[in-house]
């Protein structure tokens, strides 16, 4: 029964990884056309999230965690033409946010795979726990 329980806590934890993850990825895409307000701002910087394993002492296992989210500065931010805007510079370019909706897209659906892969396995050991005490029945 111990085999089957971490098995329900691996899987937990990796829901909860994934769920952290969508939280993020959605956050971007939510500030994914949000300006700088002047020119010497920046504006919202794409967010990224890396894990770690860390080791369950209780049942010797290793459980996915967030290590940390912080600001994607890899890439330039994108000059937008827009003279109007309150942040634009004297050529009137406005800096936008270094999220590109396609990476967005595909991490998300790579988080709901993982998501649904995690459930599944959830889904899976409940089962075999459901069984194995009718056998014993």
């Amino acid at each position: 029964m111990d085999d089957l329980y971490a098995t329900l806590t691996t899987s937990a934890y990796g829901m909860r990884a994934q769920g952290e993850r969508t939280r993020v990825i959605s956050e971007n895409i939510a500030n994914a056309k949000t300006a700088a307000n002047s020119p010497d701002e920046d504006p919202y910087s794409r967010k990224v999230i890396t894990f770690k394993n860390e080791l369950d002492r209780t049942y010797g296992q290793k459980l996915v965690k967030v290590e940390d989210i912080t600001d994607d500065r890899r890439d330039e931010f994108p000059l937008k033409y827009m003279p109007d805007h309150p942040g634009a510079d004297e050529n009137g370019y406005v800096r936008m946010p270094n999220v590109n909706m396609l990476i967005e897209v595909n991490d998300m659906r790579e988080a709901q795979r993982s998501y649904e892969a995690n459930l599944g396995m959830i889904e899976q050991t409940r089962s075999m726990m459901s069984r194995t005490i009718d056998l014993l029945r």
